[in-house]
């Protein structure tokens, strides 16, 4: 197989992300077309894309983000990729909400910011762009910018095997 260039690897990430859009909005479901939340679309885009090895961070309540301090989300994320402060198509977005950081999605245009993201309000995965929703853009979301890639020439350049992510509980 064909090792993909970086550029490639991130147009196939936002193109599986788009794949999703109309997905209903299911807690903890990961099934294309049928049911997906944001941190499993997430999860299934980059694992269905061969970037990240198979994990699962199910199970967790609906509505844990807004009785636990604990960043859960955030520890999947940080587990995989580093924080960049410029987006590329292909990172992942995160937003505070509740008491902690609990959604995000997948940038699809730097500029102006749009991801793709499996939205409660909205019931399904959408492509949205942030500053056209008051909710995402408010200030108090504090967003943050993911990269995988980021994290992979990190690895390399420390002479580490291959750049793939650490499983979940590592």
């Amino acid at each position: 197989m064909t090792r993909l260039t970086e550029q490639q690897q991130r147009a196939f990430v936002v193109s599986e992300a788009r794949s999703y859009i109309g997905t209903p909005y299911h807690n903890c479901a990961d099934i294309k077309g049928v049911g997906i939340d944001c941190g499993m679309l997430l999860r299934n885009v980059f694992v269905d894309t061969g970037l990240v090895p198979a994990f699962d961070p199910r199970p967790y309540p609906a509505d844990w983000h807004l009785h636990r301090s604990e960043e859960r989300y955030l520890g999947f994320v940080f587990d995989r990729c580093s924080e960049v402060t410029a987006p590329q198509p292909g990172d992942v977005t995160i937003f505070k909400i509740g008491r902690c950081y609990s959604h995000g999605g997948i940038v699809t245009n730097a500029a102006p910011l749009t991801i793709v993201h499996a939205y409660h309000p909205a019931r399904r995965v959408v492509e949205d762009e942030i500053s056209r929703d008051a909710f995402l853009s408010d200030p108090v979301r504090k967003p943050r910018i993911f990269s995988f890639w980021q994290t992979t020439q990190q690895r390399r350049a420390n002479g580490l095997e291959g750049g793939v992510c650490a499983p979940l509980g590592k």
